[in-house]
């Protein structure tokens, strides 16, 4: 059994040869793709920048993901990392995510194939036994994970709208599980190792996609890191707890929430603005939370450290749930739900100062 120094060690030294390996992959991909996911070019896209920018921050992600899982297998008892089939899952449905994400990028695919394939990817999880459970029905646990991956799918996507914005969020929802494993002492997991990666992975596009932008990541990012998010929140936000249960529902709930409080706002508030305009939620516009802070005189950069600042503060939050509220202390569970309604609120309020004042968000 290894120490604790041990640990911190190799994954330190880990995480900072992912990032150096992801600035490497990004730098070579940003000399010799010029083209890849410009979409701009055609008017296919509706992007904040006025820049047409390659879209390859997704095959960074992906390659470091890959590259994590092979030193899993070396790291690891190779049957530790296949005997479950929730890891295969995840190499699978991740995989399937971001080849219809690069499909997506270069030749801006059907909405319904998106659609479909996300489902796919949802059931994949579901199959390999990465499922929510929360109702005694498994066919109703099986159908909210389903819901639920296609949401975080989409919900990401929509999130890319603005320099930093999804890669910064989706770094600190990453950090959910490191710190639920650091929590508890649980090291030699193949998920941390994973989500350690990935989170250098972000790290390093970041340093080219921080406003002023050079690159972004596009759906082939999007739809991986969605795919990647739903885990995480399947596993250590939907499950959290020894023995989750129906009783446990709120507390669930609160950690959930508490973590994806960003890209769950913002797409409520999207989605409730493009239907009282009779338009489909899925139609992209510059109508997001973090377009009607720019609207309001917000720069890119200090709208996207402001996305920072919550999001550290949701797993500042976060940790303190987990060492301290237990499932029948319903007086701090309302607290965290009160946490989320008032960003959620205060987003969601802006948008309606911003349309009584005439801004067009569409």
């Amino acid at each position: 059994m290894k120490d604790t120094s041990y640990y911190i060690i190799f994954y330190s030294l880990f995480f900072v040869g992912m990032t150096v390996f992801g600035l490497l992959i990004n730098s070579i991909l940003l000399r010799f793709v010029k083209t890849l996911g410009t979409k701009n070019q055609e008017g296919a896209t509706v992007r904040w920048s006025a820049q047409t920018k390659p879209a390859i921050g997704g095959l960074s992600f992906f390659i470091i993901f890959l590259s994590s899982l092979c030193i899993c297998l070396f790291f690891y008892d190779y049957q530790d990392v296949i005997s479950e089939p929730q890891i295969p899952g995840l190499l699978l449905s991740a995989g399937l995510g971001f080849l219809m994400g690069l499909t997506d990028d270069a030749y801006n695919t059907r909405p319904i194939l998106k659609f479909s394939i996300q489902l796919l990817c949802g059931a994949i999880l579901v199959i390999t036994g990465s499922s929510i459970q929360i109702f005694e029905s498994q066919w109703i646990n099986y159908i909210l994970t389903i819901f639920w991956v296609v949401g975080i799918m989409n919900s990401i996507n929509m999130l890319d709208n603005m320099d930093g914005i999804a890669a910064s969020v989706a770094s600190f929802i990453l950090a959910t599980p490191l710190v639920s494993m650091i929590a508890s002492h649980n090291y030699a997991d193949v998920n941390f190792m994973l989500m350690v990666g990935i989170l250098g992975s972000l790290i390093a596009f970041l340093f080219h996609n921080w406003n002023p932008s050079k690159m972004f990541m596009g759906d082939t990012g999007s739809q991986f890191l969605g795919v990647i998010l739903a885990y995480i929140g399947i596993n250590y936000c939907w499950n959290v707890g020894d023995n989750p249960t129906p009783s446990q529902g709120w507390y669930s709930l609160a950690a959930l929430l508490t973590i994806f409080i960003l890209p769950i706002s913002d797409t409520i508030t999207v989605t409730i603005n493009r239907l009282r305009r009779g338009q489909s939620p899925f139609v992209g516009g510059k109508d997001h939370t973090t377009h009607h802070l720019s609207y309001r005189g917000f720069s890119d950069s200090q709208v996207a450290k402001l996305f920072v600042i919550i999001s550290a503060l949701s797993v500042l939050l976060y940790t303190l749930f987990l060492i301290h509220i237990e499932p029948a202390d319903y007086l701090m569970i309302g607290a965290y739900l009160f946490y989320f309604l008032a960003v959620f609120l205060i987003l969601f309020a802006l948008t309606e100062i911003n349309k009584r004042r005439g801004i067009k968000d569409h």
